[in-house]
């Protein structure tokens, strides 16, 4: 993985970290795809952004802490832990893997696999 992917990597989960669903649409081709966890994929750049909004809504916050990432022609992928803050202020970590397709140096597709339902757990 060159040090520029590393940065692009950073720089995206810095836009999740701080919930910004704009910035972070703006690292997405018009077409990208997006699968977060078990959900129903979602397509195209405008309608992630509101989809990851509406997460974000959904939570206090998040952190994450990449431990591997890799890279071949066209993809990404990073393997981390995720730490979610409630609404109610309580926390919870959760492992995760993303891959990514990437062209002209945006994503074109962004597939998270990750068990969600810590998250909403009582």
């Amino acid at each position: 993985m060159s040090r520029g992917q590393r940065k692009f990597l950073d720089a995206l989960f810095d836009a999740i970290d701080c919930s910004d669903a704009t910035r972070f649409a703006d690292f997405l081709t018009e077409d990208a795809l997006f699968r977060f966890g078990s959900a129903p994929p979602v397509h195209g750049r405008k309608a992630i952004r509101e989809a990851v909004a509406g997460f974000f809504s959904s939570i206090a916050g998040c952190r994450h802490a990449l431990h591997r990432v890799w890279s071949g022609p066209g993809t990404l992928g990073c393997e981390g832990e995720v730490t979610y803050r409630r609404l109610d202020g309580s926390e919870i970590s959760v492992p995760f893997v993303d891959t990514f397709e990437i062209r002209n140096n945006l994503i074109s597709a962004y597939r998270i696999y990750i068990d969600m339902a810590p998250l909403y757990a009582q």
